[in-house]
Order: C-alpha cells, then structure tokens, then sequence
C-alpha cells in the first residue's frame, strides 16, 4: 500500500503539530515495514528531530518538482500536489494537520485529515480576524471532503460534531503518544551530566509547552513567586507573551528561581522530565496535550486542568484544578511535593495509565482506520 502524508510540519515544526507528524510516521514505518510511506514537503529542511528517515527504507521524500511548484510552494501543497499523488499512485492520503488539498476529492485517492482542536473558535480573541477565517474554511472543507476524520480526543470529536456538524460516525478518536526517548528509563549518569550541561537546580517544578497566552505561563509564575522554596524549569518558547512572562518574573525579582530552556535535543528533555519533581502543564485548551503523556511516561506527577481533554491524557490519578486559580494551583502544588506517599502513587497509576498510548497500540488504531476506507 502507498500512503501520502502531507509531512510540511513534520520538517518544519518542533512543537505539537510537528511532534504527532513525526511520531505518526516512524510508528507506522516501525510497524507496519512492508507498506510504503511517502513524506510530501514544500521544502525539505534538516532537522534533527527526524533524522530517523535515513534509516528507513520505506520511507520516501517528495517535493515540488516543476519550477512553478517550487515557487508558489503553498499552492502545490493546497492543490497541485494532487497530479503528483497521482504520479505516485497514491492511495491513501493523511492530512496530519488539519487540512487536505484542494480537488483530491475528484480522483481514486482516499483521505484522512486529523483534526487537533477547534480552539479558534472556542477562543476567537487569541487569533486574529483574517487567521479564523482561513482556518475555518480550510478545516471545515478538509472535514466535509475527507473520507475520514481522525479526532485526537474526545473533545475535539465533539468540537468537529457541534461546530461542523459532521457526522459523528465519520469521526475515530486516534489518541496521540509521545516519543519513544520518553518512554525509556535514562541512567543517572545521563540525568546527572544533563543538569551540569544546562545548570539545573537539583530541586524543581517543569513547564513544558509553547509559551503564548493560551498556555497559561503566568499563572505559574505568580504561584512561584508566593512559594519562595520552588525553582521552575521552562521548556518551550515564545513571542510577545514569553517577553510579559521573564518581564514579570524581573519586576517580582525572582529570576535566580526561573530556568527557560529552548531548541533542545529530545534526549536532553527526557532527562529533564526525569529529573523533575512534578511538572505543571496550566493550559487553557488543548486538543489533547503530550506533554502530560510524556511526563507520565518519565513517571513524574502531573498537575494540569479540568474540563477539556486533559483527563483523557492525564488519567484519574493526575491532579486536576482551575488553571485561572492562583490559589488551587499553590495547594496542589504543596500537597504533592510534601508528600512522598502522593508522589509515589501518582507515578505508580501514571505510568500504568500512560501505557494505553503504547506505539503499538496507537500505530494500530491508525492502521485500523487506513483499511477502513479502502
């Protein structure tokens, strides 16, 4: 079987989207080796994080290839790449993120789009006007067109129903899992020369996430400056907000407590989750949230949000609270890093829920969902 991925953010992105592009493709091309993988880029960029290709030999790169394609790189991969699919006899063709092109419909080519989350129209205000209109049109036409739709959680299956009214039985919940790197027990001599490399305390509460409004960064913050005993380590980057939030941090003096780290290899950020005491992920909405799964993996306590689709990431045994509450994240903050008795079971029943998002499982839920439509 050919299958197409449009893999733009597989070489382009190093956070959400570019991780569930990049791990889709090596579960797959791990499990499923006598199928052929075809990796469609308007550009191919080197990035470490999928490097894993070389090694593969089911693994195939494809790039515009006439002048015009090469030049106008947004409309190959919105409607030209069609003719190109058709070159590759292509027969299945998943949209990892949120959209397919434009007339694939009219061939013999079957569609999958995933859908992450509908959080710009949950959330209108942090997206401007022009942004929502295209996301909208490209998500929703992608979703009426496709054959099928991956929903990476529950919550967002209800999202694609009530703001699309799409069918509910054209949509399968595929749960996302995380990297592999996570999942395996690092060494103390790894940990150890990973806290040396970037300073770390010995001590302290991990936030990993892009840094945007959204991701809720400062309220973090503002619990760290009352509990002057915690030091935070911050994976991810940002813009304007990263700026309010270290503003924040200098105008409350407690830069020496606050560590941001960003672009760093994968391996040093499991060693890091497995250095943590428990990590804080306070965002607001999510499609579903890997940074939680990769904390689990890492056996590291979670505190995270209610309602949404954390609890399907998170399982029962993570701490649940009001992201917005200063004072429900400072309780649970203290609660779980004064008891060893919660820490320890919160690791135990983590690890175990994180276990249903093992590669197999996943890679065969999606597998499932490609011969369903053939």
């Amino acid at each position: 079987m050919n299958i197409g991925f449009d893999c733009k953010r597989a070489f382009s992105n190093n956070t959400g989207l570019g991780n569930y592009s990049r791990d889709t493709i090596n579960l797959l091309s791990n499990h499923y080796p006598n199928e052929q993988y075809f990796l469609f880029t308007p550009k191919f960029t080197k990035n470490k994080r999928i490097e894993f290709i070389k090694k593969k030999e089911n693994l195939f790169i494809r790039t515009p290839i006439s002048n015009t394609n090469k030049i106008f790189k947004s409309f190959w991969r919105s409607k030209n790449i069609v003719n190109d699919l058709l070159k590759e006899n292509i027969q299945i063709y998943h949209g990892l993120s949120n959209e397919i092109p434009l007339g694939i419909e009219k061939t013999e080519i079957k569609t999958i789009v995933t859908i992450h989350d509908l959080i710009f129209i949950r959330y209108p205000k942090l997206f401007n006007k022009i942004d929502r209109y295209i996301y909208y049109y490209k998500f929703k036409s992608s979703c009426e067109r496709a054959n099928k739709i991956i929903a990476v959680s529950e919550q967002t299956k209800k999202d694609i129903i009530e703001y699309f009214s799409i069918p509910e039985e054209k949509i399968k919940v595929v749960y996302q899992g995380c990297n592999e790197i996570f999942q395996v027990k690092k060494s103390n001599v790894k940990i150890n020369k990973t806290i040396k490399k970037y300073a770390l305390p010995k001590d302290f509460i991990l936030y990993v996430g892009s840094i945007e409004k959204r991701k809720n960064l400062k309220t973090l913050l503002k619990c760290i400056k009352d509990l002057e005993k915690e030091k935070l380590v911050v994976i991810g980057n940002g813009n304007s907000y990263k700026k309010e939030c270290k503003s924040y941090i200098l105008e409350n003096k407690f830069k020496k407590r606050v560590t941001f780290l960003n672009d760093i290899s994968l391996e040093d950020m499991s060693c890091i989750y497995q250095s943590a005491k428990l990590m804080v992920y306070p965002s607001i909405f999510e499609g579903f949230g890997i940074p939680i799964l990769e904390a689990l993996f890492s056996k590291v306590p979670v505190i995270t949000s209610k309602d949404g689709c954390f609890k399907e990431a998170g399982g029962n045994t993570s701490k649940y609270i009001n992201p917005l509450s200063i004072g429900e994240m400072k309780e649970a903050i203290l609660e779980i890093g004064n008891s060893k008795k919660i820490q320890k079971k919160m690791k135990e029943q983590g690890y175990i829920h994180a276990q249903k998002f093992s590669d197999k499982k996943i890679s065969d839920n999606l597998m499932q969902v490609y011969t369903s439509i053939l």
